[in-house]
């Protein structure tokens, strides 16, 4: 995506900036994994030595909650908790944080969580903290992603990469769609049918689709989280939902480095894309 940011496994403790100051319209998705150990997270958004946005998870021997604040000029302001939180220790943490022109929109494994009301002018927001109690998959600043979502890639397609998709099925999602084009056609279509519960896979090619390969069980939830990653080997696409093996689909397109084009279509909130 253009005007987009990304770090890719980054260590933790992690401090970085945000490129072009912070935006409104645009969204920070920290996504990884709690430490089972941890005690509190600390994601914050930073001005210098103010904290526009301190987002604290706290595991103080109780049930998890999540405390937020802003610091300025050294001191602290009022505190305001929300004494439930979904982000639990040792588990996966997808945190996108929306910037309006009144506040903060947080939402947590693609579910909305609070509103923060902005103390500090956006405009002075230059960078990002996290803590080292979460174990970073990605961080991202971007604008958020929509559906449907179409990406290029610069040289093609190669054996060894992946590209991995963060999403959530609406609750009356009928269809997801995924699809590989070049410029001919499809070299990989992908598609969950959910009211029958099946999945196609074909390649369109010289104006005509092939023969189906079909099977039972869509690996998705309605209203709930995924992960798909799929890779591209040799010989093969593997499709993994939730880092299981989901599909297997050998290449009828040979022609790797011609797939230019990766799309997204149907009934879900897209969250985040990783490109190859």
């Amino acid at each position: 995506m253009e005007d987009s940011q990304l770090f890719s496994k980054p260590k933790t403790p992690f401090t970085g900036p945000l490129q072009g100051g912070l935006q409104e319209g645009k969204s920070i998705i920290v996504i990884g994994t709690v430490l089972p150990n941890a005690n509190r997270v600390h994601v914050n958004l930073e001005c210098g030595d103010d904290i526009a946005l301190h987002f604290n998870p706290r595991y103080d021997g109780g049930p998890a909650y999540v405390v937020l604040n802003t610091l300025q000029k050294g001191n602290w302001g009022t505190e305001e908790h929300k004494y439930e939180s979904p982000i639990l220790q040792g588990k996966p943490l997808i945190l996108q944080i929306l910037v309006t022109k009144q506040t903060y929109k947080i939402s947590v494994n693609g579910k909305h969580f609070m509103d923060y009301k902005h103390r500090i002018p956006i405009t002075g927001v230059k960078s990002m903290f996290v803590n080292d109690m979460v174990n970073l998959d990605f961080i991202a600043y971007q604008k958020p992603e929509v559906v449907p979502y179409k990406t290029l890639f610069k040289n093609g397609l190669q054996p060894g990469k992946d590209i991995v998709i963060y999403g959530l099925p609406n609750p009356d999602c009928k269809r997801i769609e995924m699809n590989f084009r070049h410029k001919y056609g499809i070299a990989f279509h992908y598609l969950s049918y959910f009211d029958a519960n099946v999945v196609v896979r074909n390649t369109f090619e010289n104006g005509a689709w092939g023969k189906e390969e079909r099977s039972g069980g869509v690996p998705f939830k309605k209203d709930e989280l995924f992960k798909v990653t799929i890779s591209c080997d040799k010989d093969q696409f593997t499709v993994f939902v939730n880092d299981q093996q989901a599909h297997t689909y050998k290449h009828r397109f040979a022609k790797l480095e011609d797939i230019d084009v990766f799309e997204i279509y149907g009934d879900l909130q897209l969250i985040f894309v990783k490109p190859l």
